[in-house]
């Protein structure tokens, strides 16, 4: 196939296409769903005010950057693929190839450590008879898998099913921001902030490190990306879509830490269980006992629009390769009914429930796991060195600059080991070759299929 601008659309051995399905309120609250993870909310707000500052950086010379980036690609590019179409047309088919594995495996770690959270957190929240499943870790794992399936087998069956996952899932982040800054304002009203609001982040290394996590907690437009042969009018569709998107992320992070830092002060905030305390603090000080269980369905149905968008997109990376014939056949097919990369989507649920699974078995294990979690941030922020360099190529270079600039910096703070990390050797170098193996088994998968394919 050419690596022109139609990209990958039409299907290998297959005359069946990929369905437009996703107008622009069904593209906005995708792209929403993919940015907004409620787990980034405790976090920020224990490290104090200086994380709304942060915040507001990020989305200047990250956030807006991006959206340049997809939206100006997209138009270039057009078609299913994303991130992969992009790097493959600008710097050849091995970058491109590299840009994919690098992001799929990233999101692969990302699925069943964040599954686990949400519904440890959720369970929590809910209070009892519930609060003590959330130690319970033969639950954790089925509903954590059962949360994964359901978000997963909706847009299995096609795309105008899937959709309404991730509409729920933006349309609850939007709820949920809207109650958490309605109820800090009543209760600021009544008591003032429990928190001094000091506007300059902490530089220590903790906090360093967390920048990267800052940064991370405000991409997912890239995501929206992978969908451009799904979206109706791509070139009008997704550029609006992408402005509001960054927005709200923007909106939602500021207000939702400011809300946790004027209910609660910093140092008790849990990383695991911010939202349940906020709930309980806002319950306790308006007589509301409702509240802790609405916050966390909201951030549940959150959490699953975000599983359903990630995962819905990430699934189109190894379809538009497999269309490329740089992994086999079956990836570059859709469903001859539901119009769906079904392959694709399964391998990606069975990976992440494998890993799930394979954590829970021993402390090696799990502890290994966690290895494979610091990797994350570093697989994930890898792929915009590709997509700012597409964006450079196509004449948005400021964009570019910015994007690049955040991205180095990003990688850097998270190699940086945080002040509970005593053997430092020891963390730099798991990271060192985690990331040489990843990279390593790209080339041999790509040059083994594309071997393969030069022959025939």
């Amino acid at each position: 196939m050419a690596s022109g601008e139609d990209g990958p659309r039409e299907v290998a051995g297959s005359s069946a296409t990929l369905k437009r399905e996703l107008g622009l309120r069904d593209t906005t609250l995708f792209a929403i769903a993919c940015i907004i993870g409620t787990r980034w909310i405790p976090a920020a707000a224990r490290a104090g005010a200086g994380s709304v500052t942060l915040w507001l950086l990020a989305a200047i010379f990250f956030v807006v950057p991006l959206a340049v980036a997809v939206a100006t690609l997209t138009v270039k590019y057009p078609g299913c693929g994303g991130m992969y179409l992009w790097t493959r047309g600008d710097f050849g088919p091995w970058h491109g190839f590299l840009c994919f594995w690098l992001y799929w495996i990233g999101i692969a770690v990302w699925f069943p450590s964040a599954a686990m959270f949400y519904m440890s957190m959720t369970t929590y929240a809910l209070g009892p008879p519930f609060a003590h499943l959330a130690l319970n870790r033969a639950y954790l794992v089925a509903a954590s898998l059962a949360a994964i399936w359901i978000a997963l087998g909706t847009n299995l069956i096609g795309v105008r099913v899937g959709k309404w996952t991730e509409n729920l899932g933006g349309a609850a982040a939007w709820a949920l921001g809207a109650l958490l800054g309605g109820l800090a304002l009543m209760v600021w009203s009544r008591h003032g902030a429990a928190a001094p609001m000091h506007p300059i982040p902490k530089w220590d290394w903790g906090t360093v490190n967390f920048w990267a996590t800052i940064a991370y907690a405000m991409s997912g437009l890239e995501l929206a990306g992978l969908m451009g042969g799904e979206i109706r009018d791509p070139e009008r569709t997704l550029p609006r879509a992408a402005w509001i998107a960054s927005a709200f992320a923007t909106i939602f992070y500021v207000v939702t830490t400011l809300a946790l830092l004027i209910m609660l002060r910093p140092e008790t905030i849990s990383e695991l269980n911010g939202l349940a305390q906020v709930g309980d603090a806002a319950a306790r000080a308006l007589g509301a006992h409702w509240l802790p269980p609405l916050i966390a369905l909201l951030a549940l149905a959150s959490a699953v629009g975000q599983f359903g968008g990630l995962g819905a997109a990430v699934s189109r990376l190894p379809f538009a390769a497999g269309v490329d014939h740089l992994l086999p056949v079956a990836f570059g097919r859709v469903h001859p009914r539901w119009g769906t990369p079904h392959v694709s989507i399964l391998t990606l649920g069975a990976v992440a429930s494998f890993l799930l699974v394979a954590m829970q078995f021993g402390d090696t294990m799990r502890a290994a796991y966690q290895s494979l979690v610091s990797l994350m941030v570093i697989l994930g922020f890898l792929p915009f060195l590709y997509i700012f360099g597409s964006a450079w190529k196509a004449g948005k270079r400021l964009s570019a600059t910015c994007g690049w600039a955040i991205t180095v910096l990003a990688l850097v703070c998270s190699a940086a080991p945080t002040a509970e990390v005593s053997r430092v050797w020891l963390f730099e170098t798991k990271l060192a070759v985690g990331t040489l193996t990843v990279i390593a088994s790209a080339w041999l998968v790509y040059r083994r299929k594309s071997s393969r394919r030069v022959a025939a």
